[in-house]
């Protein structure tokens, strides 16, 4: 399973739900499951980005298709990054000779 950390910042729709958040969270971790993602994590932040989610997915499809109908809700806009644990950046490292 890929590793990804999905940055999120709260439309003015979603600002005005603010307190309906974490219900959306467990809204999203069964339909998300069925897209083959895992919420492993969610943080609310202060700072640049109001949430901060840390998921796997089975392949990037799995990942894109989760976050369409995450940004079809239209409560938040988000960046996403690829993440690699020390064991994987390790192989990644000892490829480059």
């Amino acid at each position: 399973m890929a590793t990804y950390v999905v940055l999120m910042n709260w439309t003015k729709q979603g600002i005005k739900g603010f307190k309906d958040s974490p219900s959306r969270v467990d809204t999203a971790r069964p339909e998300w499951s069925k897209l083959g993602v895992e919420i492993k994590e969610v943080f609310w932040t202060v700072g640049p980005y109001d949430l901060v989610l840390l998921c796997e997915a089975a392949d990037e499809e799995s990942m894109a298709a989760a976050l369409l109908r995450l940004g079809s809700a239209g409560n938040v806009r988000s960046t996403t990054l690829r993440a690699f644990n020390r064991e994987t950046f390790e192989r990644m490292v000892e490829r480059t000779g």
